[in-house]
């Protein structure tokens, strides 16, 4: 039980499934967000300003109602204790009725002082002696010494017509306070719109632009305030991120390209000038270690204001002698800036090197005397490997300001992007030395091999090291060539891939047994078996001594005895003399000379010993299925015996018909045959058909064996070049017989160099060298049969290769007259 379940418990609904990742949060609209605090807010000021000015307007009304019911009261209360001093109710009612009509009175009455209702006007109910606008004054006769009390003034004023008043004034306030409130609004809505969010919209929409689109991400300059402050900082954050991404983006695109870079010279000219431009220097030196000699070497120099360029790929020799890295005394030399650098690993950064007495600044003194030139800020970055040892220096000079060009000192900055450059270079570099190593390296172990080959055999000689170099020569001219081969050219990795397959153009030597290779007579295998053959002449010799000594013994005639052993032992003679001349195999064999061969071979001698003795266990397999003969057994003088015949292992031929690999080569039936009847009728040479299989299918073995090599891309095409120097160009070639449109050029150079180093070699055992002439018109016949490529034959005339290549290789003796037009085609 995992996880508090059950093993067998079903899962959970929705347990495989991956689970949804949280929404992101919805952005809420900050003006929105602004404009429900500020209109609310701004209403609220509003409104409460509004209630405090109509409160102050009523206020205002009501307090002059108040003083116009007073000046009522004050002014009518006299005139009304006229007529109630002289008890005339009937003019009392007439002056009510009158002061009735005063617009703002809503009850008026008059009482006398016993309480009688004299006149009445209006809603007497609104009487109320709490309500606000209500007065009762007193009617009095006044004389003289006196003061009489008469009655009683009660007015009530009508504050409706107030009221109406103050509600229209309200509606039309209101309505003003919301048109100006939606102007207001309106307003803050530009100004916010135009001082605010557009800005930070802009601001946002260039936060999330494209970082590849730097023009995309600039925000326009506001105004001098908080905004337009947090905008600059952003623009200036961004020219900034702007800057560090294009530095780390040519960073990366350097980084590529150094490692990718095949010359050191060309990758130490990369990383200078790359530093110095991400730097923003005048110049700068690179210095690369030389433990062996224990110093710093001068790989590059350059000065922009000076245009100086030293080392490099296209520079000028350096003439500056190299830093060493210690004194005569075995004490380390910190006094130079570059080798202390070297020494301790670490990044010194001089900010005038006028002003610094930490090092011996004599030579960039002496160099600024001498061009007219102010060196001032100095930064030098040790290069390292991946282990983290010192490789070299890093070097520049005079970092000058982007915008102004003046010689500034450099920064931290500065240090970081030269440090991560060196130590990009550092690696770059480690990879060429690594590179190289295995190169020379690999270059060693297949000159070893070639050499191997070549001394495996005097009859190869230095073969194997002469074809790469003619090769080369050969190829160099049709570079060169404007005519037919004016397409034709070859990068560095195409031209190592020709070398290597020049050089192991021939390791499938490695498999052709040396006695095939070396054999120099037909009877030849790891001896000479004429020695065997003879031996048995030397028993037919004795055999007639014998047969003279046995005749004398009967009772013949002595003289005829001793004539007839002369006539045989004289034929003896003769006939071994013929067979060992075609054991030699200088000239070719007619059926007359083969006849008498077969007849010679049919004369017997008796074995009196057991050919089984002293065999090996190979031998003796091979004699399993051939019963043994009786003693004493007669033997053939020349015989093809059963076991003279090795089949192919397997009983499969190495080749066969419509092979897969494209070989068109035909494999004999048995793979060899040694029988000496078969081996001295050979026609012409001291091969049999087996054997020359054998020599030749040193190219298919020279095939197999490369295409069995895990080679990378740019050597792919190593087996078809070395493989195809003995293909011709009408198709009669081996091992594939491909015609000479589908070979490519180099397999054609190698074919022709292949020849003419095969045919003027000094050191063959097996013939005599071909003098510069006969060579030449040996090969214009060649290609007048169509088996070299007419074409770069005649570039071979015409260029001298021939000629340098003689002048190097061929003895004195060999250099001979020659008429190129004699071998050039003629039109």
């Amino acid at each position: 039980m995992k996880n508090g379940r059950p093993p067998d418990a079903a899962p959970e609904p929705g347990a495989d499934k991956a689970p949804t990742p949280p929404e992101p949060p919805r952005v809420q609209s900050l003006r929105l967000k602004l404009l429900g605090i500020y209109v609310p807010v701004l209403m609220l000021v509003l409104m409460t300003l509004f209630a405090v000015l109509e409160w102050r307007a009523y206020s205002h009304a009501l307090d002059q109602l108040r003083q116009r019911l007073d000046t009522f009261v004050t002014t009518n209360a006299p005139i009304l204790a006229a007529p109630m001093w002289a008890f005339d109710d009937a003019m009392t009612r007439t002056l009510v009725q009158a002061m009735a009509s005063h617009p703002d009175l809503r009850a008026l009455e008059v009482r006398e002082a016993g309480g009688r209702v004299v006149a009445q006007a209006g809603d007497v109910a609104a009487f109320d002696p709490d309500a606000r606008l209500h007065r009762t004054a007193a009617l009095v006769h006044a004389a003289p010494g006196e003061r009489i009390e008469l009655g009683v003034l009660r007015v009530a004023f009508d504050d409706a017509r107030v009221l109406a008043a103050l509600q229209r004034a309200l509606l039309t306030d209101l309505l003003t306070i919301l048109v100006v409130m939606g102007v207001l609004i309106a307003l803050v809505e530009v100004t916010t719109s135009r001082l605010v969010f557009r800005p930070l919209q802009r601001l946002r929409a260039a936060m999330v632009a494209d970082p590849t689109r730097p023009s995309g991400r600039r925000v326009p300059h506001q105004s001098r305030d908080e905004l337009g402050e947090v905008i600059d900082a952003f623009n200036a954050m961004e020219r900034r991120r702007t800057t560090l991404e294009e530095a780390r983006r040519r960073l990366v695109d350097l980084g590529i390209r150094m490692g990718s870079e095949r010359s050191p010279r060309r990758l130490v000219e990369t990383a200078l000038r790359a530093a110095s431009d991400l730097c923003h220097t005048d110049g700068g030196t690179l210095y690369l270690l030389n433990e062996e000699a224990d110093r710093l070497d001068f790989a590059i120099m350059l000065n922009a204001s000076l245009a100086i360029h030293l080392g490099g790929e296209e520079g000028e020799e350096i003439p500056f002698a190299p830093l060493p890295l210690h004194h005569p005394d075995g004490a380390p030399n910190h006094a130079n800036l570059a080798t202390h650098a070297a020494l301790t690993g670490e990044t010194v950064n001089i900010p005038d090197v006028y002003d610094s007495a930490a090092f011996d600044f004599t030579g960039p003194r002496a160099f600024d005397a001498a061009h007219g030139y102010r060196t001032t800020s100095v930064l030098a970055v040790p290069l390292r490997n991946r282990r983290g040892d010192v490789t070299g220096v890093l070097q520049l000079i005079n970092a000058t300001d982007r915008d102004t060009g003046t010689v500034r000192p450099f920064n931290a900055a500065d240090a970081g992007v030269a440090q991560s450059l060196a130590a990009q270079a550092g690696v770059a570099l480690e990879n060429q030395v690594l590179l190289e190593s295995q190169r020379k390296l690999l270059d060693a172990f297949i000159e070893l091999m070639a050499g191997a080959i070549d001394a495996k055999s005097p009859y190869t000689g230095g073969h194997c090291s002469r074809v790469p170099e003619l090769t080369r020569m050969l190829t160099e001219a049709a570079c060169a060539d404007r005519t037919a081969f004016a397409d034709f050219d070859l990068t560095e990795e195409e031209w190592y891939e020709l070398h290597i397959a020049s050089w192991l153009h021939d390791c499938g030597k490695v498999t052709s047994p040396e006695y095939v290779v070396d054999k120099a007579t037909k009877l030849e295998t790891l001896c000479n078996r004429i020695h065997e053959i003879r031996t048995r002449f030397e028993i037919l010799w004795r055999d007639a001594e014998i047969a003279e000594c046995r005749a004398l013994l009967a009772g013949a005639d002595p003289e005829a005895a001793a004539a007839e052993r002369a006539r045989a032992q004289a034929r003896l003679q003769d006939e071994f003399a013929f067979v060992a001349t075609c054991n030699v195999g200088g000239e070719s064999l007619g059926d007359d000379q083969v006849a008498r061969l077969e007849a010679i071979a049919a004369q017997t001698w008796t074995r009196h010993f057991d050919d089984r003795l002293g065999l090996s266990h190979a031998e003796l397999e091979r004699l399993d299925h051939i019963p043994p003969r009786p003693l004493p057994a007669e033997e053939r003088l020349l015989d093809d015996k059963p076991e003279h015949v090795v089949e192919w292992p397997g009983g499969v031929r190495p080749i066969t018909e419509n092979d897969p690999r494209g070989f068109t080569m035909v494999a004999p039936e048995r793979q060899f045959n040694f029988g000496e009847l078969y081996n001295l009728t050979i026609r012409r040479g001291t091969l049999t058909d087996e054997e020359r299989f054998k020599i030749n299918d040193h190219i298919v073995q020279t095939i197999v064996m490369l295409e069995s090599l895990p080679l990378p891309k740019h050597l792919r095409r190593v087996p078809e070049y070395a493989g195809g120097h003995h293909e011709k160009m009408d198709g009669t070639g081996y091992p594939r017989g491909i015609m000479g449109g589908t070979m490519s050029i180099p397999a054609r150079i190698m074919a022709i160099a292949d020849i003419f180093e095969a045919l003027t070699a000094a050191d063959r055992p097996y013939k005599p060298p071909k003098t510069l002439s006969e060579a030449l018109h040996i090969m214009s016949r060649m290609r007048d049969g169509d088996h070299i490529d007419p074409d770069l034959f005649d570039l071979f005339l015409r260029s001298g290769v021939w000629r340098d290549y003689a002048e190097t290789y061929l003895l004195p003796e060999q250099l001979d007259a020659v008429d190129i037009g004699h071998h050039q085609r003629r039109s």
